[in-house]
């Protein structure tokens, strides 16, 4: 099949429908099919012109409300979208995030393929974003009509959209490469300093405060561990401050982590937090933690429980519970059997989100499509 992946945001920037569209496009590709990126040209690009990514549109970066920013496309040209997909000639144009302006709107509108959506993201449950939901809720009805075929990477990704319309939503979950990933030992020698990982964004959503307030209790009990919190965002300089008032001893604030340095700090850390308050959709942080065999401990929101089944439940708490919270880390750090279970258990859940598994169910739907 001639297969198109849409992409809104700069596809050379990290994040998981980036991520979601360049493994996509390798596995489809390794399966005999033809298959193109779609995305809005960056403000900055060094990478002339890569084959198989079709540039249509500029991009700028745009920062919403709810403090996230991305480069998404902000201008087209509609006589070139017409004449890619007239020289392209897809079988499938696979929109991701259709309801992010403005690139899915005016290719759909033009689209002679069968057209095929996924919605990643949910939106936090807050006032700010029930007004947000107001105003691209037309837009998203605008796109709906022209779609042959809707999915979803969760139940709480598909929450949104579910509400605007009656035709099925297929979920298919995020995947991940699990050879970029090797299990970590679990097992470390009794003087190790034991290591707590957290990576994301330093903003109110991702509850890092209460990581914080966790592990001023765990200190008292284990006064050696050493907590990590990687990542850039807007309550950065407040949370380095409730660290000071709190007196708290071996923590780093890592800044901005790159491929290599995650990689890193998966390689050291005994246990990752990520006690996220709500607007996740899935949790792609969570696969990378389950790929490298990292016992964690994090948020009760709809999408992290979408992916922690099983014995994974023990996992989830209320991060605002800060005597819960404290008690759950001391236990998935410092016990050693459970610690093995668990690790055992994960190394063999994660199977289920290899790229290739998930790519059988969209190539499946494809099939479907196009016959």
């Amino acid at each position: 099949m001639k297969i198109g992946l849409i992409c809104p945001y700069d596809i050379y920037k990290g994040g998981g429908v980036q991520e979601c569209v360049r493994a996509m496009q390798s596995e489809l590709s390794a399966r005999g099919h033809n298959v193109k990126i779609i995305t809005p040209l960056p403000r900055r690009i060094s990478k002339g012109n890569p084959e198989n990514v079709i540039f249509i549109g500029r991009s700028r970066d745009i920062k919403s409300p709810l403090h996230t920013t991305s480069q998404i496309s902000v201008s087209l040209n509609n006589d070139m979208v017409e004449e890619v997909l007239e020289r392209e000639k897809f079988d499938i144009l696979h929109f991701h995030e259709p309801w992010v302006p403005a690139v899915s709107r005016q290719v759909l509108a033009r689209s002679k393929a069968k057209n095929v959506a996924t919605f990643h993201a949910k939106l936090p449950e807050t006032v700010v974003s029930r007004t947000i939901e107001k105003v691209i809720t037309p837009y998203t009805k605008s796109v709906l009509k022209y779609l042959d075929a809707l999915t979803a990477v969760s139940d709480a990704a598909a929450t949104y959209v579910s509400t605007l319309t009656d035709e099925p939503i297929h979920i298919i979950p995020n995947g991940i490469d699990l050879d970029y990933y090797s299990p970590q030992p679990i097992l470390h020698p009794k003087s190790r300093q034991k290591h707590i990982v957290f990576i994301g964004r330093l903003e109110k959503r991702k509850g890092v405060k209460y990581l914080l307030q966790a592990f001023a209790l765990l200190q008292e009990r284990h006064p050696t561990v050493k907590l990590t919190i990687g990542g850039e965002g807007p309550d950065r300089a407040k949370l380095e401050m409730l660290a000071d008032s709190l007196h708290l001893k071996n923590v780093e604030f890592a800044g901005y982590v790159t491929e290599k340095q995650k990689m890193h700090l998966h390689a050291s850390a005994d246990l990752l937090c990520s006690p996220a308050l709500y607007g996740e959709s899935f949790g792609i942080v969570l696969l990378e933690a389950l790929a490298s065999g990292v016992p964690i401990v994090a948020g009760e929101n709809p999408g992290y429980a979408s992916v922690m089944k099983g014995l994974g439940q023990l996992s989830i708490l209320d991060p605002t519970d800060t005597d819960e919270f404290a008690r759950r880390i001391d236990l998935l750090l410092m016990n050693d059997n459970l610690r093995k279970l668990w690790q055992d258990w994960a190394l063999d859940y994660v199977k289920q989100f290899a790229y290739p598994k998930v790519v059988d169910a969209y190539e499946l739907l494809y099939k479907g499509l196009v016959r």
